[in-house]
């Protein structure tokens, strides 16, 4: 190994002078950090920008060569910070010709951009690259199987030290960058980083050859985006979590009482009304009919059983209907409380008064976004916050939020799919789908379909909607009739359903043919993908098993539809990304479901949202033919949006 530590910026120069020169066009580092004076003894600080600094840097540009370049070590020679960053600020992380390579590019991301830098593209980010490369015939690796000392291992049969065998319980800044082992842990990431990028491209280019594509055009750059939303945060009103915190403790209190007097005696709720002590309840002393069980066999209590015993009781027994509604009332505040103001609040950063949630953009099957610490992709939409969960979230003084949602993309990508030509002129024309599907299905004009002053339309409409979002997928007429009962409280029955989906595939004659030719070439190929090449292995679609069979043939319908529309957003945040160094005062927040939302200075809104908007509305592909709209909203607070004129 040729590791050596950088004594000035001369010898940067020279290690980078085949980069300076264009001879190189590929380079990996890597960040060492250690926590701020004042938060030595907080957990985890090391990792957080807003807690911490960067130490020291590492690079590299071929196999077994590196050097490290300290920065902040309490012990030995430093060089100065402002003078190395300006210096490969411009020749490698602003150089448009030189592919920069690092493990886990969203956490470098962050504490570029605390130093003013904001990294771009070509890059490569080997964790994401991981998560796209297959562990066996069926599966891709997960996060959690990702990391690069255990990638090193595997692929290279190299034990690379521990964090902890290195530091022996100090901070990496306490250590002598001088010293051998300091020297080698530092360099040892960058240089195997770079040799991850070599075997993981030469890996694609020979069985996955459209995941390289995947990896170096949206999921790397995406991986800058994520560090920018986890970097921002999103400012929180505290005082209002509290008040509300207390609104919902006094209002649990009073329901359980009302439910105890209805009862005529103390029944143990917990935290979600699903105790034992409630199941006994209902289902042995009232001897009401056990409508639903879990997936063990046993009584249910969820929503969806409340609701079947709900609907029992009005018709048998209404003296418990009420009793049922109190049970229900108290699930709702619970799950209000437990989750959208006891699980924030634990996740309020103490430094920079924000929620910073960790961001995965691999973090699901079809390449949707998962979210933890706290969950925002659970957070209530915009059009049913019913309890204000969303205006806990405001702006930082002398802001303004900017959400875009892109309006009915699956549906979109769906009509693109399916080539039914009804489907592609409602869009084209700027069309209300639903009202189409509710033309298809009931054989009435469409002037009629969508009369809001129609007796029909409300029922008509919800039966609508539960068809473009389910049937597309290849939902079942009983499948249909459960998301229509406990989606929008319509009682259809099953031969009724079968009728719905019948006219609505003959309505839309492409729908059809594109769903049976979809699940046939999964059958052949054992996978589905979407339009850009991005795969999900269905290791059932062949089974003999009927449920086995039916939920990968689903999937098959799933995947290119759901995970298109997700590539599609990626692709936008890639665009957005592009011209942010321009346009530093926007940042990127949240992401939710299909929306990106922003933080902008009150006096840039105009600028700001032309150039996102126009981002996210370009055709996202060669091909794509169905033209896509983007609704915008501004306001201080998230749940106080108005429509963006």
């Amino acid at each position: 190994m040729t590791y050596k530590c950088a004594k000035n910026l001369d010898d940067i120069k020279e290690y980078l002078k085949p980069v300076i020169e264009g001879r190189y066009k590929e380079i990996a580092f890597d960040f060492e950090t250690s926590p701020r004076c004042e938060y030595r003894k907080s957990p985890s600080a090391a990792l957080d920008p807003h807690r911490a600094e960067i130490t020291g840097i590492s690079i590299s540009l071929e196999a077994a060569s590196a050097i490290y370049i300290p920065l902040r070590h309490k012990i030995g020679k430093n060089l100065n910070n402002s003078e190395v960053m300006t210096f490969l600020t411009e020749e490698v992380f602003h150089n448009k010709e030189l592919l920069k390579v690092a493990h886990n590019l969203m956490f470098e991301t962050m504490f570029l951009i605390a130093d003013g830098t904001l990294i771009c593209k070509p890059v490569y980010d080997t964790m994401a690259a991981s998560q796209l490369m297959m562990k066996n015939p069926y599966e891709f690796r997960s996060l959690k199987e990702s990391g690069l000392k255990t990638l090193v291992r595997e692929f290279f049969d190299v034990e690379l030290p521990s964090f902890e065998t290195t530091t022996q319980g100090s901070f990496f800044d306490e250590l002598d960058p001088d010293d051998l082992k300091t020297n080698h842990y530092a360099c040892a990431d960058a240089d195997y980083a770079l040799r991850l990028y070599h075997f993981m491209s030469s890996w694609f280019m020979n069985y996955l050859p459209a995941h390289h594509t995947l990896c170096l055009e949206i999921e790397s750059p995406v991986s800058i985006y994520v560090g920018l939303m986890k970097y921002s945060g999103i400012m929180t009103d505290t005082l209002m979590m509290y008040q509300k915190q207390l609104e919902s403790e006094k209002k649990l209190a009073h329901l359980q009482e009302e439910i105890n007097r209805h009862a005529n005696r103390e029944i143990a709720l917990g935290k979600n009304a699903a105790t034992n002590a409630l199941k006994k309840y209902l289902y042995e002393e009232l001897k009401l009919p056990v409508l639903k069980t879990t997936s063990k066999y046993k009584w249910a209590a969820d929503d969806e059983a409340l609701i079947l015993l709900k609907e029992h009781c009005i018709h048998v027994r209404p003296e418990l209907a009420f009793l049922i509604e109190l049970i229900q009332e108290y699930r709702k505040w619970s799950k209000l409380k437990s989750t959208y103001i006891d699980g924030a609040l634990k996740f309020v950063s103490n430094t920079t008064g924000a929620i910073h949630p960790d961001f995965f953009a691999l973090g699901t099957e079809t390449g949707r976004f998962a979210s933890r610490n706290p969950n925002a992709q659970n957070w209530p939409r915009k059009d049913n916050d019913l309890v204000g969960v969303r205006n806990f979230f405001e702006a930082r003084d002398g802001h303004v939020l900017l959400d875009f949602d892109f309006s009915q993309i699956e549906l979109r990508v769906g009509a693109y799919y399916c080539r039914d030509e009804i489907m592609m002129n409602t869009y084209r024309n700027s069309g209300d789908i639903h009202a189409q599907t509710t033309s298809v299905i009931y054989g009435v004009p469409f002037e009629e379909a969508a009369d809001k002053t129609n007796e029909h339309f409300k029922e008509r409409r919800s039966i609508a909607k539960n068809c473009n979002f389910g049937v597309f997928y290849g939902l079942f007429p009983s499948g249909l009739k459960k998301n229509l009962q406990f989606k929008a409280g319509l009682h259809i029955s099953i031969s009724e359903c079968e009728d719905i989906i019948k006219n609505l595939k003959s309505g839309y004659p492409g729908l059809a043919i594109w769903q049976e030719e979809e699940k046939h070439q999964a059958r052949l190929r054992e996978y589905s993908q979407t339009a850009f090449g991005r795969r999900r292995y269905l290791r059932d679609i062949n089974s003999k098993d009927w449920h086995n069979r039916t939920y990968s043939e689903r999937c098959a319908l799933n995947t290119p539809i759901q995970g298109t529309a997700a590539d599609i957003l990626k692709v936008a945040m890639v665009r957005i990304l592009d011209g942010l160094n321009e346009r530093l005062y926007i940042k990127p927040l949240l992401t939710i479901h299909d929306e990106l939302v922003f933080e902008v200075p009150e006096d840039k809104v105009k600028e700001a949202a032309n150039y996102i908007k126009a981002c996210m509305e370009t055709v996202p592909f060669e091909g794509f033919d169905v033209p896509i709209i983007v609704e915008g909203a501004i306001g201080k607070r998230f749940g106080e949006l108005e429509e963006l004129i």
